[in-house]
């Protein structure tokens, strides 16, 4: 499965923790490890692999990897799903040892835009905790504010990353003035529309746009949380994801200065009705040339994004402020994952989807200086998993990128494993 432009470097790896329950971590844009590297946050749950109904309990913790990777409970939700898990992170801008995790609320007594979710902050020093009003995506490097969506669309629009309802389902308009992008103070909870999805509709509309339903995903806050992006994407057959149209853009913190970074509007023969969404392979999406996915800053104002441009889909490197677009990895690069880039920006870490013939995902690393790719794992996953409950290696780097962190299944197991690749990242 290697490809041919590729180098195989085999990296020492060990599985975290021991035991009989499984632990994942969630998505690939988040830092598990503290500061300090000693302490990684993860999920704990007893079951390899279920279709959530939203009563499930995960236990919220972390693992103290000086301490026999001991695994210590703070708490537990049930606001989490097999990709995202809770959205679990750390947050870095506040004194001390401070996470912040979704978790859910009693909607009777709930006055938010989303009654069945909201956030929990603990203070690892302290061993408190409190409640803020909304469900996070993504928190500010600063740790001073946070980006908010409805969990409740994604249920309807893109499950796979959806909170099951409580009660009931909640009615959604198609573009509403009062859904989505919220930004939220994490000190006081202060909360506010900053984004709504008719404000998007609205802006450059497209006749695609007209019958679809709407949301936000991906959201991704600069390091200097002066700047963040998304994707807005609308379909008018949610149950077919290669049917999901996407643009990608970029705003001030208060959502001003709207940027259109790239749009994929393109014809549909999906939409026909004697379609059969049947045909449709699990990945399908994943591979599709019109998909833009897992957008992540590589600084403050470059954006690195697997998608199309100019009639070719790579991995590309968008110049935020001036819209000017580079190919990384043209010859090696040839596949959608999900990728972040190491502190001093010298290495593109990322992962495949599982091949359609071994089920093997590669977890890959670049070199941005040579342009050379490094194959450093192969892991394999059962394909009876599905899509919703799959588990993508979502590699994310340690403090100082010389180690790996991912989730994977290869061993029958949903576990969290350390790669070292010191050997490649470690300067000179």
């Amino acid at each position: 499965m290697s490809d041919s432009h590729s180098i195989s470097h085999n990296c020492p790896i060990r599985r975290v923790g021991t035991g009989s329950a499984h632990h994942f971590f969630g998505y690939y844009n988040k830092h598990p490890w503290d500061h300090s590297g000693r302490y990684l946050l993860a999920q704990q749950v007893p079951m390899f692999s279920a279709d959530l109904t939203g009563k499930e309990c995960a236990a919220v913790g972390y693992f103290d990897l000086h301490d026999r990777d001991e695994f210590h409970i703070i708490g537990e939700t049930t606001a989490w799903n097999w990709q995202m898990g809770c959205q679990l992170q750390w947050l870095p801008g506040k004194s001390g040892h401070q996470l912040i995790y979704n978790s859910r609320i009693d909607a009777a007594n709930a006055n938010n835009p989303y009654p069945d979710f909201c956030a929990t902050v603990y203070d690892f020093d302290t061993q408190t905790a409190r409640q803020l009003p909304l469900p996070v995506y993504v928190v500010a490097a600063s740790s001073e504010w946070a980006l908010c969506v409805d969990y409740s669309r994604f249920q309807v629009t893109h499950p796979t990353i959806g909170y099951a309802a409580s009660l009931a389902e909640p009615e959604l308009a198609n573009a509403p003035e009062d859904d989505g992008i919220y930004r939220m103070d994490i000190d006081s909870g202060e909360a506010r529309l900053i984004l709504s999805l008719r404000d998007l509709k609205k802006y450059r509309p497209l006749k695609s746009m007209d019958r679809a339903i709407h949301w936000v995903t991906h959201l991704e806050i600069n390091p200097a949380s002066s700047r963040f992006l998304f994707i807005h994407r609308w379909t008018e057959r949610v149950e077919d994801e290669t049917c999901f149209l996407h643009r990608l853009f970029s705003a001030n913190p208060d959502g001003s200065d709207l940027r259109l970074l790239e749009c994929t509007d393109h014809p549909l023969p999906q939409l026909r009705d004697d379609f059969d969404p049947a045909v449709v392979g699990t990945f399908d999406y994943e591979k599709s040339e019109y998909q833009i996915s897992h957008p992540a800053w590589k600084n403050d104002r470059q954006i690195i994004v697997w998608g199309p441009h100019q009639d070719g889909i790579h991995y590309h490197l968008y110049d935020e402020p001036s819209g000017e677009v580079e190919i990384i990895g043209a010859d090696c690069l040839t596949e959608n994952g999900h990728m972040t880039y190491s502190v001093d920006g010298r290495w593109l870490l990322s992962d495949t989807y599982p091949d359609s013939t071994s089920n093997e995902r590669l977890l890959i690393l670049y070199n941005i200086e040579n342009g050379q790719r490094y194959d450093v794992g192969s892991f394999y996953t059962d394909p009876n998993l599905g899509k919703p409950n799959r588990c993508d290696l979502h590699p994310r780097w340690n403090p100082d990128s010389s180690q790996v962190c991912i989730d994977s299944v290869h061993e029958h197991s949903r576990q969290m494993y350390l790669v070292d690749v010191s050997a490649l990242t470690s300067p000179l």
